[in-house]
């Protein structure tokens, strides 16, 4: 599995319903997984800010480059590249326990 992989399923909680597409079952929504690009689109990576938030993470940032959630912070090129790598050192460290998913 692939970083956004990781983040879909461990995180978000999605499927993935075909090869092409997960499907959330909170929404009921099928997303593309082109459509996904948590790491290019900061509005694709504040779905992963929103859900972690709902988790108990809180959510800082330090710029355009680095953010942290509680004690776990990563960097990036972008906001956007950030958040995705901060949340998959959250997901990758098993830190997400499996009742939140």
């Amino acid at each position: 599995m692939n970083k956004i992989e990781i983040i879909a399923r461990r995180i978000l909680g999605w499927k993935l319903n075909r090869w092409d597409r997960w499907y959330d079952y909170e929404k009921g929504v099928f997303i593309n997984v082109s459509e996904f690009q948590p790491e290019q689109t900061l509005e694709n990576a504040m779905v992963i800010v929103e859900r972690l938030e709902k988790l108990g993470f809180t959510y800082t940032t330090n710029g355009v480059s680095e953010v942290c959630f509680d004690n776990v912070c990563a960097t990036g090129d972008t906001l956007a590249q950030a958040i995705t790598n901060a949340a998959y050192s959250i997901a990758d460290n098993s830190q997400v326990p499996d009742e939140w998913l």
